[in-house]
């Protein structure tokens, strides 16, 4: 399949620009996990709100795990249209590992509903360690998007 030249110029640009909106829901999501946390352990001024936080916390924590799969995916599809093949390097695999926290995140929730602390420590652990992640992800595409961008024919760009 070949596509014209400034598709394939233009489409470089929306993975980053839509895993920086990402990494922006996921900080939101964090903030709503630790409001419903305190609201959960009976904090002042947080525990009327306990249902609607977790319902928000709950929606947007799945709303994003759609989307960066999708993003990530669309990421690697971008760079082997337009290079022919895929970078493996550590941009391309953290960023792999990243989906599979997400989802081991994502499978504790049953436990979680069910009181389990284990599940919620770990639930914890696996997110702020994806933050951790995507925030270098964010840093090192950036870097990725400037070699492209400086015409260094993109070799690294997944």
């Amino acid at each position: 399949m070949e596509l014209p030249e400034s598709v394939k110029v233009w489409s470089q640009f929306f993975h980053p620009a839509f895993m920086w909106i990402l990494l922006g829901a996921s900080v939101y999501t964090l903030y709503l996990g630790i409001q419903f946390r305190r609201a959960r352990n009976g904090a002042e001024g947080v525990k009327e709100k306990k249902g609607k936080l977790r319902e928000k916390h709950y929606t947007l924590s799945s709303i994003l795990l759609a989307l960066v799969v999708l993003g990530n995916l669309g990421g690697m599809a971008i760079t082997y249209i337009n290079n022919g093949k895929l970078f493996v390097g550590p941009h391309l695999l953290v960023g792999l590992g990243m989906l599979a926290l997400f989802a081991a995140s994502a499978a504790l929730v049953p436990w979680m509903t069910k009181g389990n602390n284990l599940a919620r420590n770990a639930h914890i652990v696996f997110n702020v360690g994806i933050l951790g992640l995507f925030s270098w992800q964010a840093l090192t595409g950036m870097q990725i998007l400037f070699k492209i961008i400086g015409g260094l024919g993109g070799s690294d760009a997944a």
